[in-house]
């Protein structure tokens, strides 16, 4: 592989940021698409077959769509390990589970098979991934979504660039400038009826939609029901199912005027000029000929190999890192890997020595095996290459797949001259880099490989290398069988003083439950009592290593265990980390993903954390989520995140909490870890319908009668169902921060932009409620608000310095993320004939740097027209049409 050729893969590999998809656009293809079936799915071939259909229908719909630009050029799909042996299926190299552009799993709940995409990002951005469960892939819900293929394509749309549906559960219909109540649409070319359609058995009645009289808008029930035939051709994010439909919205047709979540996310910008302004569409021109039917590949997930090489060279000795590193190796040995995995070990200074061939684990006589293989002394230089070509070269003898964990301290020049070969290998490198110098090389080689890339400082205290290694469980077995951290906890103390603290163990864990308390001087005493009162004794000392560790037998009982380590020395360091499993594989446990918007920033560019709380895939609400952002020097930010929809956090209650981080000490890596609290009926399992899923197609109207589908299988939209108390910690990887300055710097950052402004109109006045921004984005108090009204929502947007202005004397500014409200009298809109007031805010900082605008509210001034029903007469409601109607 050519240098050049290799710099520029390197680079497509480090702009893809921190989502963790490999697809790579090449010569108007896509590459590297995985489709994942989850391991609880049953046996089927069908599944197979009906992906491979789906995918090469959907590459000409694509084609097509982007006016012959994109297609479907390769696609892995993983099978599970669990399914049985075909000799098709070829072991995967980089592709796993963590990797996934498409899951095919179980439902979120039973018979939800909505597909959705999970997305969480700003517009423009990559979304996570797409959910598709096994009966939408065998064709059983095509009356309700229309046919897989088209389906994938507005799918794919949310996951590649980020783009957002042109309907709204939310907001179904709005009142346009025509006077008349319409459906949220794009484009509104699509025609249909809306109609309250009811059925029972067999005998179903249709009506005409009544107002309500709150909202001014159509009844709950009302549905809007598209017509079979049309001949309207947008769009794909609003319904693919119509036969006609086959583009995206663009400039011209696009509908403004609905409050879509498209419109609200991406500026009122319509989908195609949204993917226009994508890499993939600025990297392309169009085709001539048709594109070549997908490729795909078969592959079946097999027993996990792992390589420990561990760096022993001389600067080892320092900051007790040696014994550290033996630490945390241990607990990945004893706790960590999985049963059936094969493991082998390589030590390295200037050269390697393979320590360890591969032992397959069966039981703990092999864990015990290699706990004996860990390096004792540190001495010698650094050469990282060796190490790694001693694993590719003789210990793996089938390399794809495979795993090198990878530990170091040291920088080594030389290590950049062998990324070449470790990307040719099929290997994944991950990388665990201990201390402010170790080399940055060989972070390009977890990027290329798809490894994963964590940082742990000299600070004992803050757990970092045990956190790291326990991070590194599979990805590609059940999660229920996955280990999960609850506890990692460090303090520094003094002779005789103590670290006290619980640990709650929850109904969704409790099997293998694993406590490790470490120290750097002295065994401390050690007392652990479970939930009834009762002292744990049997810990297994390591004083060779400083450790103690005990496995819970069976499930360990549910509620709070105590702890008390009492310190026997000065200048002590004592560390607490605690892991369990699921306690039953039919119920999922409770988990907590962390992860940085990017991998790589230069200052003063600001980044976002972002935190998943889930049960399975049910989003957790009302939990506390800090993150711990640690630098090289071991300097710890702590921030509080939300998940309230305003600031960082796109939208509210998705489970996904988010925030600002722009506090940047140095340059270099830094670290994140991830705590999460529920407390007892104040976190909730959130049971409403993912955000970003398909349109279900509620029926058609042919001939002027409605066939409707079956109704949509529904849970009470907003259950929240109360949770017990849990804990959970989880590692968010590292990231490398550069071009920091040493020197005093003017206010950087602007008040963070409004994304949730509401207007409501009462009486003669309007109604506004946000979520108040901080100084610097979402941290500390704006100086102002300026509110400006608009009766044109284009002027408002690309105009707003002109429009007419709000008078806000009186409006104080509240610390971030606080509620804010205020009322204002409309008073003169130029337009005689105004239909709507738009209304927006800008928020200024103390040093006069303003926000990016807010989003737009805006008020109808009528009551809008039904439309006649040909069944039945609407008496008048007798509303007063100089008040204002509600439209968010």
């Amino acid at each position: 592989m050519g240098l050049l050729s290799f710099i520029f893969l390197l680079v497509i590999c480090l702009l893809q940021g921190s989502n963790t998809s490999l697809v790579r656009l090449n010569d108007n293809g896509y590459e590297g698409i995985i489709f994942a079936i989850d391991p609880r799915v049953p046996e089927d071939e069908k599944i197979i077959e009906q992906i491979k259909d789906m995918v090469t229908t959907a590459s000409i719909y694509l084609f097509e769509a982007t006016e012959k630009r994109f297609f479907f050029k390769n696609v892995s799909i993983l099978i599970p390990n669990n399914w049985k042996e075909n000799p098709l299926y070829k072991r995967p190299k980089h592709e796993s589970y963590k990797h996934a552009d498409v899951l095919v799993a179980p439902p979120t709940l039973p018979g939800r098979d909505e597909p959705y995409t999970r997305q969480f990002t700003a517009c423009e951005e990559k979304g996570e991934y797409i959910h598709f469960t096994p009966d939408f892939v065998l064709g059983k819900k095509e009356k309700e979504y229309g046919p897989s293929d088209r389906l994938f394509v507005h799918e794919w749309a949310h996951l590649r660039w980020g783009v957002f549906d042109e309907y709204n559960e939310d907001a179904p219909f709005y009142s346009a400038k025509s006077k008349k109540i319409e459906a949220t649409r794009c484009s509104t070319g699509i025609t249909g009826l809306n109609r309250v359609h009811k059925c029972q058995g067999n005998s179903c009645t249709t009506r005409g939609c009544r107002i309500d009289s709150k909202t001014k808008l159509y009844e709950k029930d009302c549905q809007f029901f598209p017509d079979k035939d049309q001949t309207e051709k947008a769009s794909i994010m609003f319904m693919q199912g119509i036969n006609s439909v086959v583009e995206f919205c663009n400039k011209e047709n696009h509908n403004r005027e609905a409050p879509s979540i498209q419109n609200k996310l991406c500026n009122f910008r319509s989908t195609w000029e949204v993917i226009s302004n994508s890499e993939d569409f600025k990297n392309t021109t169009s085709l001539v000929a048709p594109p070549p039917p997908p490729v795909f590949s078969l592959l079946k997930i097999r027993e996990r190999i792992v390589c420990l090489v561990l760096d022993k060279s001389g600067s080892m000795n320092g900051f007790n890192r040696l014994n550290r590193m033996n630490q945390a190796a241990k607990h990945f040995l004893l706790q960590t890997i999985e049963n059936g995995s094969w493991v082998g070990m390589v030590h390295f200074d200037s050269t390697a020595y393979i320590k360890s061939n591969l032992i397959q684990i069966i039981s703990s006589k092999e864990r015990n095996n290699l706990l004996e293989s860990l390096p004792t002394t540190a001495n010698g230089g650094t050469s990282i290459c060796a190490g790694i070509k001693s694993v590719i070269g003789e210990i793996y003898p089938q390399i794809d797949g495979s795993e090198i964990v990878l530990l170091t301290d040291g920088e080594d020049n030389t290590a950049k001259n062998c990324i070449g070969e470790v990307k040719q290998s099929g290997a994944i490198i991950h990388l665990i880099a201990l201390g402010p110098s170790a080399d940055q090389a060989v972070i390009e080689m977890s990027t290329i490989t798809g490894g994963n890339h964590f940082f742990a400082s000299d600070e004992a205290q803050n757990n970092g290398l045990i956190d790291a290694f326990g991070a590194l469980a599979s990805g590609n077995t059940d999660l229920s069988q996955q280990p999960l951290q609850l506890e990692s906890k460090g303090l520094i103390l003094n002779s005789n003083t103590w670290m006290n603290g619980t640990v709650i163990i929850d109904s969704t864990v409790g099997k293998d439950t694993f406590f490790l308390i470490t120290w750097t001087i002295q065994e401390p005493i050690i007392s652990l009592w479970d939930p009834n009162g009762i002292p744990m004794r049997n810990f297994t000392v390591d004083t060779v290593s400083k450790m103690a560790y005990l496995r819970i037998p069976g499930t360990a009982k549910v509620g709070v265990w105590t702890y008390s380590l009492q310190a026997k020395a000065n200048s002590e360091t004592l560390t607490m980390t605690v892991n369990s499993q699921a306690a039953n594989s039919s119920v999922p446990p409770i988990t907590v993903n962390a992860k940085m918007n990017k991998d790589t920033n230069s200052f003063p560019s600001p980044m976002i954390v972002y935190a998943e709380v889930l049960q399975g895939y049910v989003p957790i609400l009302g939990a506390n989520v800090t993150a711990f952002i640690e630098s090289n020097n071991g300097k710890i930010e702590v921030l509080e995140l939300l998940d309230n929809g305003a600031g960082a956090d796109s939208f509210k209650n998705d489970g996904v909490y988010s925030r600002y981080f722009i506090s940047y000490s140095e340059n270099g890596r830094y670290n994140l870890k991830v705590r999460a609290q529920g407390g007892v009926n104040v976190a909730a399992r959130y049971l409403r319908h993912p955000l970003n899923r398909a349109s279900y197609i509620p029926g058609w109207v042919v001939d002027g009668k409605i066939e409707g589908n079956p109704p949509r299988a529904e849970i009470d939209e907003d259950t929240q169902t109360p949770l017990e108390s849990f804990t959970r910690t989880a590692s968010g990887g590292a990231f490398v921060i550069s071009n920091v300055s040493t020197l005093p710097l003017p206010d950087l950052y602007p008040p963070s932009q409004i994304t949730d402004l509401e207007a409501t109109p009462v009486g003669d006045e309007i109604n506004l409620t946000w979520t108040a921004p901080g100084d610097n984005f979402d941290v500390g108090k704006v100086q102002q608000y300026i509110i400006r009204i608009s009766d044109n929502i284009l002027d408002l947007r690309d105009n707003f310095d002109n429009a007419l202005q709000v008078n806000t004397t009186d409006l104080l500014p509240n610390e971030a993320n606080s509620k804010e409200t205020f009322a204002f009298k409309p008073g003169n809109i130029s337009e005689e004939n105004a239909t709507h007031i738009f209304i927006a805010i800008q928020s200024v900082d103390k040093s006069n740097l303003t926000s990016k605008l807010s989003n737009i509210a805006q008020v109808a001034l009528f009551i809008p027209q039904t439309e006649s029903d040909p069944d039945e007469s609407h008496p008048n409601s007798g509303i007063s049409v100089s008040s204002l109607v509600f439209l968010v």
